[in-house]
């Protein structure tokens, strides 16, 4: 343990948005000349510079670990013209224009960070966004200095016979001692973030696309030759996301090529860079063997969502990286559109409220709460949050809901037109929505500025003798870090009443916006007692708290023709149900129980929406309605609940199993929600405790001919007692141990098994040969994932919180990127007693107190104690 005299240096500096100035030096045209080697590679760059405004500031060119080998200013050595500033290079230039040429060695295999220049699996490839291009060529390395590049690579051929940039190919040939070149043009402005070159020995699978207007573009995946054939699904995304954009925002591609490079080493899912994606490769390799449903549908979104910012993010990007969600929340709302357009777009709405509650909430009720638009930060690799993607998705949604989709796309045109070719604000965009549908969104803006979840209460009164009914909404945004005072937030809430007596709607659905603390709708006409049915669709990213009880909740999951709000409804039960369990000690699960039985017996429900539906909320979002977060009474009441179902709906989890069985593997939303109630339906078969539970769990496991019903039964085995787990968890390791990504989902079953010897088996896989610190999906799907494991992870012996700092002060050392993203978990404890607080808070002040601890880590560590 370390002492106070190890302390940390002082924290780094605040970067605020309010001191936003532009550029002072414009670099319009960039030539990069790359001689390309993993041990030591040379980048000669030559910028053409412009004075921007009427100052005498020298010309800064931002630099990570590099030193200059040679600086030559129009073409002369002036060697008392330029200096080093720390990192920074700063060179004294008397005219208006210039061209500064640098040249600089850098080391890709050692750049453990896969930030800038770097190798993974015998290739060099590039990541820049936010801040990685200066770890690769002196440059003022921000996103409002938009360049056109020309990029010429050399390296040897046999071992890198492939090498891509951004823009088209315009020349290539061999060179003496067995090398060759390359040269891309991009004629497109673009900032450095979006830079990207890939030397690699790979394959191609080559497709071409024809665009609206008659254009052929080549289209190529490069992978390693063993997995073209997981390629496929990757492809035909592609190509589905370029005909959505064109029919549905009107936006078509504008080069003659496009590529993607998977790669094994990756700090993110994957990088837009102009023209050149690079992939995660987890979001690029499927195949029925390898990967699951949920993998498939991870590709075809992620493949849109690189796609789709070729328009929102690239020909349009952000000013400064306070706009972040300028790009990822638009780019989210179009890939979460794109995706619900080509499966069930109830069942991706539940998916995406899901993931939005699961990351997002508790984010948003923490220390590290933040607004859409931050106004600070220490290190912008921490705020690629579930914030600034996910709610500013939502925020989009609630413009296209408060718009209409004809208002909408009116402003998502102007935007695109009044702003090509620019770098960009949140407030650019919303003013063009309010330009384009001339509807006021003045207290909208609130969305962008303030930080927390509002709350709605929501009350609902029956006026019989006059056949009305009034509904009260009451909103509070709760205070967050910095923002103690909140104004009402304008929340669209898509509102319905049903008849409780003939079960008929009202009127229809009904658009309400709420617009300040409190507000009152009288319905008309209302001649029973009316059920409310309210954020259908999830129609705003708020908590709604309503008093109705068990029995209006089971009629809305039996009879809401709203998908959302049917399963909310099912969900709301189910939470209240737990919650009352663990707070009384004495759990009532009949309404539950019933209300499971109608949805699983409702032929007329596709089966995807029933194994959503009937799913118990996990242990993690039960907690966040809790004051105080008591880990092992929710397992308890959790796991009770379960049995019971299992038990008393025993014949009816056979029946869906047995109607499941025979499904062979195709992937199409009917087969995939078929396989998804077969997995749900093994899990309740296993948890009531039925004999043959483990015979047919191992069957499925042995027999599956795809990976989701493989990876379904390892789960159910991996929680179990059962002698047959131990042989399934060898079995699927010694099948899949030369695929890195299959071994990701062997180590993070492990990790989120409920058993009570977890936390040894985590401590063991740490030290198992396959884990390693070097790659992120490695370290996510074991450290990342125990630390969701609320039960074990919150350990009273605090043995979890201790794990995951440890991990995090030895990832820090190799790459600050993921370590940051590990601290959150620690960051919860005000949710917990004053015991596990202690503990967790005590971990937290260990991290900070390490020497040589990098800001991304400072940063979350130092809010996180608050």
């Amino acid at each position: 343990m370390l002492d106070a005299q190890n302390a940390a240096a002082a924290p780094p500096p605040v970067i605020h948005r309010e001191d936003y100035r532009p550029p002072e030096w414009l670099v319009p045209d960039v030539e990069l000349h790359f001689d390309l080697d993993a041990a030591a590679t040379r980048v000669r760059a030559k910028l053409s510079v412009q004075r921007n405004g009427g100052h005498r500031h020298p010309l800064k060119l931002d630099g990570d670990g590099l030193i200059p080998v040679a600086v030559r200013i129009d073409g002369e050595p002036q060697a008392d013209a330029w200096r080093m500033d720390g990192a920074t290079l700063l060179i004294d230039l008397p005219g208006d224009a210039h061209t500064i040429e640098t040249e600089v060695a850098i080391a890709p295999e050692a750049n453990s960070q896969l930030m800038g220049l770097y190798a993974s699996g015998g290739m060099l490839c590039t990541q820049c966004e936010p801040e990685g291009f200066r770890r690769i060529t002196f440059f003022p390395d921000r996103p409002d200095v938009l360049s056109r590049y020309v990029v010429r690579m050399e390296a040897d051929k046999a071992r890198f016979p492939v090498l891509l940039s951004n823009g088209d190919r315009t020349g290539g040939g061999d060179l003496a001692d067995g090398k060759h070149w390359a040269e891309w043009r991009d004629p497109f402005f673009k900032p450095t973030y979006l830079f990207a070159l890939v030397a690699a020995d790979l394959q191609a699978n080559r497709d071409s696309f024809t665009t609206r207007s008659g254009k052929p573009v080549d289209l190529a995946i490069w992978v390693a030759p063993q997995d073209l054939p997981k390629t496929e699904h990757a492809m035909a995304a592609l190509k589905a996301s370029m005909a959505w954009d064109e029919k549905v925002y009107g936006r078509e591609y504008d080069l003659g090529e496009f590529n993607i490079v998977a790669v094994a080493d990756f700090n993110f899912g994957a990088m837009e860079n102009k023209s050149l994606n690079i992939f995660n490769s987890r979001y690029i390799l499927a195949d029925p063997d390898t990967a699951t449903d949920v993998d498939y549908d991870g590709v075809a979104g992620v493949v849109a969502h690189e796609y789709f910012h070729n328009w929102s993010g690239n020909r349009v990007t952000c000013r400064d990286w306070f706009q972040l969600s300028l790009k990822e929340g638009f780019t989210v709302f179009r890939d979460q559109s794109f995706s619900a357009d080509q499966g069930s777009a109830a069942v991706k709405r539940i998916e995406d409220v899901r993931t939005l509650r699961a990351a997002q909430f508790p984010e948003d009720s923490g220390p590290l709460a933040h607004p859409i638009r931050p106004e600070s930060y220490m290190e912008i690799s921490n705020f690629y949050t579930a914030t600034i993607y996910n709610k500013g998705a939502e925020v989009i949604r609630m413009l296209h809901t408060m718009l209409g989709p004809d208002k909408f796309r009116a402003g998502s045109d102007l935007y695109f037109d009044r702003h090509d070719g620019q770098a960009a604000t949140c407030e650019d965009f919303v003013t063009a929505m309010e330009d384009a549908s001339g509807v006021d969104l003045g207290q909208f803006r609130l969305w962008y500025s303030q930080a927390g979840t509002p709350r709605i209460k929501a009350s609902l009164v029956h006026e019989p003798a006059g056949g009305q009914a009034r509904l009260t909404l009451e909103q509070m945004v709760p205070p967050t870090p910095g923002q103690p005072d909140k104004q009402p937030m304008p929340v669209p809430l898509r509102v319905a009443l049903y008849g409780e007596v003939t079960g008929q709607i009202f009127g229809g659905e009904r658009l309400v916006m709420l617009a300040g603390a409190h507000q009152e709708i009288l319905f008309e006409g209302i001649g029973e007692r009316p059920i409310l049915s309210i954020n259908r669709g999830f129609s705003a990213p708020v908590i709604v708290e309503t008093d109705r009880s068990s029995a209006d909740l089971a009629f809305l999951s039996a009879q809401d023709n709203d998908p959302f709000a049917r399963y909310e409804a099912m969900q709301q039960l189910m939470v209240n149900t737990l919650v009352g369990a663990v707070a009384t000690g004495k759990p009532d699960h009949r309404a539950v129980i019933d209300a499971v039985r109608e949805t699983v017996c409702n032929s007329a429900l596709d089966a995807a929406f029933i194994a959503e539906a009937v799913l118990l909320p996990s242990e993690s979002f039960i907690g966040d309605q809790m004051a105080v977060v008591d880990p092992d009474a929710i397992h308890a009441a959790r796991e009770a609940l379960r049995q019971e179902l299992g038990q008393e709906l025993e014949d009816e989890w056979r029946a869906s199993y047995a109607k499941t069985h025979a499904n062979r593997y195709d992937y199409n939303p009917a087969a995939k929600g078929l396989r998804r109630l077969k997995t749900v339906a093994l899990g309740y078969m296993a948890a009531s405790g039925a004999e043959d539970a483990s015979v047919i769990a191992f069957r499925q496991f042995r027999d599956a001919d795809n990976m989701t019903d493989r990876q379904g039964a390892l789960g159910t085995l991996a929680n179990s007692a059962w002698a047959e787990r131990a042989e399934a968890l060898q079995m699927f390791y010694d099948r899949y141990r030369d695929n890195g990504l299959v071994i990701d989902k062997w180590f993070s079953t492990q990790a989120f098994s409920t058993r009570d010897d977890t936390i040894e088996v985590v401590e063991a896989l740490a030290r198992h040969p396959d884990f390693t610190l070097t790659n992120p999906n490695r370290i996510r799907s074991l450290v990342g994932a125990f630390s969701m494991n609320q039960k074990h992870f919150n350990a009273a012996s605090g043995r979890g919180y201790r794990f995951l700092a440890d991990f995090v002060l030895a990832v820090d050392k190799l790459n600050p990127q993921t370590a940051a993203k590990l601290i959150p978990p620690l960051g919860r404890w005000r949710r917990f007693d004053t015991a596990r607080a202690g503990l967790m808070r005590a971990e937290l002040e260990r991290v900070l107190a390490t020497p040589g601890l990098s800001k991304d880590v400072f940063e979350q560590a130092s809010k996180s104690l608050g």
